[in-house]
């Protein structure tokens, strides 16, 4: 028996007698080397490029057919040798626990002609991409078997030698590197000093004596897992707060829960605030974020109400972004901020004009009318007796603390300069243009004011034969009497003691009974051009009057007058 034939069959591609080994054979040759005492392995891991054998040595007696018969250095298994045909099969050397059938198909093999010194051997082609280091040699190619890719077996590392932590290269197997009988990996002695369990690692795979590659492909580790699972759930968490911060940006407009609840102050600029009387605290407070002095309407009027103070009505001079107890303070007069405001309506008398001034200045009424009785000092025509007529109407704002006469001089001063824009300067002139311009405003609806005013210049004519001179108005005797009404008796039409009384004394009253607007004024200093001498309002609420050049047509207008009256109790009073 040659060397050859006594080396043992599981480390050597040649079985005994001389004949090579099936493909079946030495697959199970090397699954028993690699699975001795340890874990089953999946078939996949011995798929392997074929075994390439040396030149000149005989395919079925492994003998150099040259020099005959001799020893021979036992080759290292290759994984998937070409199988001579005719060759019979023979059991597997040792049996294979939890076999998986490889999916691939049979190779191509060439017919073995004539005997076994004279048959030609069947090549393959050199692995690519890792050079053969054999000599080179003509090798018909062998059809490569497919691999299927399984899960790869975890092994235990007393078999594979390996780290776990790395990974296996999923090539095919006939892209593993194959070494010729005398290199050694590595740097390792030559194929003859191998052990026959001899495993080493090449690019991540386990390479046994017998020349097959085991695969062992695995995931990352836990560490790694554990390491990816808790950044994904990191980013999610992230990606999950910054979504409820953009959206709380978007709802905040919506439920209003984005609007400031007080300005820091102290405020900036110069606002004034216009309190009217009767005014609630709320509207107030609607006013002021409206202008943008405080922030909060609801939270301004809180602090208001839990002050415990009254709302008085005047101007007052605030700042913009107050805080809100600044805005409370400056309203209850706390600091100065608040300034002095009063309103007088057209028509009101002397003494109504005064209380009005005194309530919005805090000045005494008798200390008013003490300055109202010396007129000259404000600068009226000598006639006037005191400031009636002169007081202009309207709005009047003056900062806290300014002096009653100056708040009067202001009020007198609006009125000629009216008078002078309308070409009154003649002082004398201006006593009577304001005279018929309280009587205008008296009688008279505001539409009509410039008719009014011309029925009584027409009246003042001294070729004036249907009323001789008399204007005959109702509200300069009721201003005589000291009292408001609509009617009076012929009692006190024929006092010609009154001297507004203009029933019974000819011409103008003995000055103004009332303040006139501007309306009013501008209508006496430039009255319309007309024929009538007689009106009559014949509708108090509507102020229509009705306009007569006779004495008969006038009184069809007074009886419509009269009808209103009779429909409307109480008010012709």
């Amino acid at each position: 028996m040659s060397p050859v034939n006594s080396d043992d069959p599981s480390s050597d591609a040649y079985g005994g007698a001389g004949r090579p080994l099936t493909r079946k054979e030495i697959r199970a040759q090397e699954k028993s080397q690699a699975t001795q005492g340890q874990d089953v392995i999946p078939p996949q891991a011995f798929q392997s490029a074929a075994d390439t054998p040396p030149a000149g040595l005989n395919a079925v007696s492994g003998r150099d057919a040259a020099s005959g018969p001799g020893p021979v250095r036992p080759e290292p298994v290759r994984p998937e040798p070409v199988q001579a045909a005719n060759a019979p099969d023979l059991p597997p050397a040792a049996p294979t626990v939890h076999e998986e059938t490889a999916h691939e198909e049979a190779a191509h093999e060439q017919p073995v002609h004539g005997e076994a010194a004279s048959e030609q051997p069947v090549y393959e082609e050199p692995v690519h991409g890792h050079p053969v280091h054999d000599e080179p040699h003509h090798y018909e190619p062998a059809p490569a078997e497919p691999v299927h890719a399984e899960p790869v077996h975890e092994y235990a590392g007393a078999v594979t030698g390996l780290d776990h932590g790395h990974d296996a290269h999923d090539h095919d197997a006939e892209h593993y590197p194959v070494h010729s009988a005398g290199d050694a990996p590595y740097g390792h002695p030559g194929a003859d000093n191998y052990p026959a369990d001899y495993q080493h690692e090449e690019d991540g795979r386990v390479v046994l004596a017998g020349g097959a590659a085991i695969r062992t492909s695995k995931g990352p580790s836990k560490k790694v897992r554990r390491r990816r699972r808790f950044l994904a759930l990191l980013l999610t968490l992230s990606v999950f707060v910054v979504a409820l911060a953009v959206g709380a940006q978007f709802l905040k407009p919506l439920l209003g829960s984005d609007k400031v609840a007080d300005y820091p102050g102290p405020g900036t600029g110069e606002v004034v605030i216009t309190v009217p009387p009767g005014a609630g605290p709320k509207s107030v407070a609607t006013e002021l974020e409206e202008k943008n002095v405080v922030a909060n309407a609801d939270t301004f009027l809180k602090d208001f109400l839990a002050s415990g103070g009254a709302l008085a009505p005047g101007d007052f001079t605030m700042r913009n972004e107050m805080k809100n107890s600044d805005a409370v303070a400056a309203l209850l007069n706390k600091d100065q901020g608040k300034v002095m405001y009063f309103a007088l309506s057209a028509g009101l008398r002397i003494g109504e004009s005064l209380e009005a001034i005194s309530e919005g200045t805090g000045v005494p009424v008798a200390q008013l009318k003490e300055l109202s009785d010396s007129p000259a000092q404000f600068g009226v025509p000598s006639r006037a007796r005191n400031l009636e007529g002169f007081l202009a109407p309207g709005e009047h704002r003056f900062p806290l603390g300014t002096p009653a006469k100056e708040v009067l001089q202001k009020l007198v001063s609006t009125t000629l300069d009216e008078l002078v824009s309308q070409g009154v300067t003649d002082p004398e002139k201006q006593y009577d243009v304001v005279t018929v311009a309280s009587i205008v405003q008296a009688e008279g609806g505001q539409a009509e004011y410039g008719d009014v005013a011309g029925a009584i210049y027409n009246r003042l004519k001294p070729d004036n034969t249907e009323t001789n001179g008399l204007i005959q108005s109702d509200a300069t005797v009721t201003y005589g009497l000291g009292i408001k009404s609509f009617h009076i008796d012929e009692e006190q039409k024929a006092d010609a003691s009154n001297p507004y009384n203009t029933y019974a004394n000819k011409g103008l009253p003995v000055g103004p009974i009332g303040s006139p607007g501007k309306t009013a004024i501008d209508a006496a200093a430039k009255p319309k051009t007309n024929d009538y001498m007689y009106w009559v309002t014949i509708n108090l609420d509507t102020k229509e009057t009705l306009f007569a050049k006779t004495l008969a047509e006038h009184n069809t207008y007074v009886a419509r007058y009269n009808a209103w009256c009779n429909e409307n109790p109480g008010r012709c009073v």
